[in-house]
């Protein structure tokens, strides 16, 4: 049996060549002239970049990171996470509630007590039979955070990162993704002790040398050759039993087809598709990321990553330093940025040119102490137009509309946009794992 994946990025070449170990003929076919998807790396100036902004490698799931760690082989370097969040001019431990003690004494005091009438609250709810789940992200964040912490930093970074009210925005997608901290850990957040969050990214990989392109390199090492670049989905119809999927110049026919492309790009391709389904898929939100590299003599701060709450300092929610990853990624005595700007149609971002979100970024990262621009030895800028699923109140009447005609097609989605689920590198391994052992996630 031919099966055809629509789409080369981490899921899709995942999907091949685990089918392939499984005895399957596989072809992949893939709109771009390189694979990869929001995984490709790029290399400029002795500088490696990734194409999609900041990624590393870690999980919860000891399997898929097992997996990652086997596939990429000896090259892989692990660093102890460094990271911050910059509020007020001061650096403060990430997560922001493990780095009270970092805080003005009075903002100290407004996330203490916010977070500990929240656990009361909550504990009072349990007593009396349980909580009204929270109808929308905003709800859920001062619920569980108290409106200390969601009004000093929750709230206004996740309206930054978003660019969508919070207030209509679910709430359904956050149990399980976000942890919610101990309130032994806050009090000794706030009292100076060291406490750490997130445990599971406390150590992460990263390739030694390619950038994280190399992991998506060394999976599909087996399948490379099966793998068609510069082929462009325009029309998928059934024939004779078989899918027939072609470009608008040359046909692929396969007995299966899984899509792990946007839903946006596949929808179109697909015969009868009736007006509420397109509505539907219209409705489907969804942000775009524009990345800011930035290559300079000289180090950067020792820190892996900040997250940036403030309307100050400019566009870019999170700045990495790809060079504190590893040392395959700068060239000797240099450093490297990646500034990361979500954006909307018709926002801010969307109508600055290249050269003007350039200059934004650094001039605010040198107000921040973070480069003198006199440094600056390369800067490029990379637009992914599909980067961050937002999950807004109609998401999950939407999503089951567009879900229930793909699925009358025979078509099977897996991964982020064809699911349309916020799912990390690990989250897309571990569908494409659980696809292959019979348990597709959707579709």
């Amino acid at each position: 049996m031919t099966t055809a994946i629509l789409g080369a990025g981490l899921t899709g070449c995942t999907l091949a060549r685990l089918l392939d170990e499984s005895g399957e003929d596989v072809v992949v076919l893939e709109a771009a002239d390189a694979f990869g998807g929001l995984c490709r790396s790029f290399c400029t100036n002795g500088f490696t970049f990734d194409l999609g902004g900041s990624h590393i490698i870690f999980s919860r799931d000891e399997e898929v990171l097992a997996w990652m760690r086997a596939v990429l082989g000896p090259n892989r370097e692990e660093r102890h996470r460094e990271t911050k969040c910059f509020y007020r001019g001061r650096y403060v431990q990430y997560p922001f509630e493990n780095g009270l003690a970092d805080l003005p004494p009075d903002d100290r005091f407004r996330c203490v007590d916010g977070f500990v009438r929240a656990v009361i609250e909550a504990r009072l709810a349990a007593e009396r039979g349980g909580p009204v789940p929270a109808s929308t992200f905003l709800e859920w964040i001062r619920r569980t955070f108290g409106d200390g912490l969601a009004d000093c930093y929750l709230v206004p970074y996740n309206e930054k990162i978003w660019k969508y009210p919070l207030d209509r925005m679910s709430a359904h997608w956050v149990e399980g993704r976000v942890p919610r901290p101990p309130l032994e850990d806050v009090l000794r957040s706030a009292c100076g002790l060291p406490t750490e969050g997130y445990v599971h990214q406390a150590i992460f990989s990263y390739p030694a040398r390619g950038g994280i392109e190399a992991l998506v390199k060394a999976i599909a090492e087996p399948i490379e050759g099966r793998i068609r670049c510069g082929f462009c989905v325009r029309s998928i119809r059934r024939e004779d039993g078989r899918f027939q999927v072609s470009d608008g110049t040359s046909t692929v026919a396969a007995e299966r087809c899984i899509s792990t492309i946007p839903l946006q790009a596949l929808v179109p391709a697909l015969p009868g598709v009736p007006a509420g389904v397109t509505d539907a898929v219209d409705r489907l939100v969804y942000n775009s990321v524009a990345c800011v590299f930035i290559g300079l003599r000289g180090p950067v701060p020792s820190f892996s990553w900040v997250y940036l709450s403030e309307q100050e300092t400019g566009h870019a929610n999170r700045v990495s330093f790809p060079s504190n990853y590893s040392t395959g990624t700068a060239p000797p005595g240099c450093g490297s940025i990646v500034a990361e700007c979500t954006y909307r149609p018709g926002d801010r971002v969307a109508g600055m040119d290249d050269a003007d979100l350039v200059a934004h970024v650094l001039d605010r990262l040198e107000a921040m102490g973070v480069l003198s621009a006199g440094d600056v030895v390369v800067t490029a800028v990379a637009r992914q137009p599909f980067a961050y699923v937002v999950y807004d109140l109609a998401y999950q009447e939407s999503v089951r509309v567009v879900r229930e005609f793909v699925a009358a097609h025979g078509i099977d989605l897996v991964g982020r946009f064809a699911e349309f689920e916020y799912l990390n590198m690990d989250g897309c391994i571990r569908h494409a794992l659980d696809y292959v052992r019979g348990r597709p996630p959707c579709g």
